[in-house]
């Protein structure tokens, strides 16, 4: 009888030992699966302001959330002082924006981090009825300024220049004026706030110029050659063409873990040796020269 009790007591202690190791086991594992689960990525990210940059940042945000399905991110243009404006007062998450914090007036750029995720060549744009297809780059500074008023000054049509403009804290303008009217006040004209209408303007609108980012540059409209130098990314990575600018992505003070996730993913060999390219930007590390906030050009 003894022996019985004693068998039976054995076993029912394995039972329970198999019991809470099953457990143990479970909890583990619960925990692995826990601590997977937080390991990834999930937030939302707002990213406002540059047009031109908007397209290569909307088409990477779905590229991103695909693999990233908790995290949510919202693309918006507005121009680049817009985004630059929102992300200092922390209510955007990202600043999109063409030219360096330190150039937008009203910007304390030591609260902002500069993230550059791309180049941007801009350029003179034309109606094709207007048929110019180069010009000097003094003619062009004329045309923006109101000095010359008809294509047939410059060899083309005999029909009334049409300028257009982009609005005021656009960072495409602000590149263009820097590069082109050197200081000098650009004319009256009726203004833009973004690369998409402006391209239909000038598509649409005889003896019409204005300028655009590559990106928007389609058979419909005709870019313009400056001083015989085309505009075109082999040219802006050598700095012979000279208007271009950095892609700039700002956050204020150190992203958290998604947006850094994210400005990675920008960085990464799938953006930049692809998507870059396909969308009519300029991988940062193709260029041969690199450009400071006062403009200064120098080798890399």
């Amino acid at each position: 009888m003894k022996k019985k009790t004693i068998i039976s007591l054995v076993l029912g202690f394995a039972a329970l030992m198999l019991v809470l190791t099953g457990c143990g086991n479970n909890s583990s594992k619960s925990s692995t699966s826990s601590k997977s689960s937080s390991s990834e990525a999930s937030g939302k990210i707002t990213a406002v302001g540059s047009t031109a940059l908007q397209p290569l940042v909307e088409k990477a945000a779905a590229n991103f959330q695909k693999k990233n399905s908790k995290v949510n991110i919202t693309v918006q243009g507005g121009g680049s002082g817009t985004g630059l404006s929102q992300v200092q007062d922390k209510s955007v998450t990202i600043g999109n924006s063409d030219i360096f914090a330190e150039e937008k007036q009203g910007i304390d750029s030591k609260k902002l981090v500069d993230h550059k995720v791309a180049v941007v060549g801009m350029a003179p744009v034309v109606n094709k009825d207007a048929n110019v297809k180069s010009l000097k780059m003094e003619q062009v500074k004329q045309i923006f300024t109101g000095k010359i008023t008809n294509w047939k000054e410059v060899g083309g049509k005999d029909e009334k220049i049409t300028v257009v403009n982009r609005a005021k804290g656009s960072g495409t303008r602000a590149t263009f004026e820097a590069a082109v009217l050197k200081g000098e006040e650009a004319v009256k004209s009726q203004e833009q706030d973004s690369n998409g209408t402006v391209q239909k303007i000038v598509e649409s609108t005889p003896g019409a110029i204005s300028y655009l980012a590559f990106s928007y540059i389609n058979d419909k409209i005709q870019p313009i050659s400056i001083d015989n130098v085309k505009p075109t990314d082999e040219n802006v990575e050598s700095d012979k063409w000279k208007i271009w600018s950095y892609e700039h992505m700002y956050t204020n003070g150190k992203p958290d873990s998604a947006t850094t996730k994210f400005l990675d993913y920008m960085n990464s060999k799938d953006v930049q040796d692809s998507l870059v390219k396909d969308m009519g930007y300029i991988s940062i590390h193709n260029m041969k020269v690199q450009k400071d906030s006062k403009g200064t050009v120098s080798s890399k």
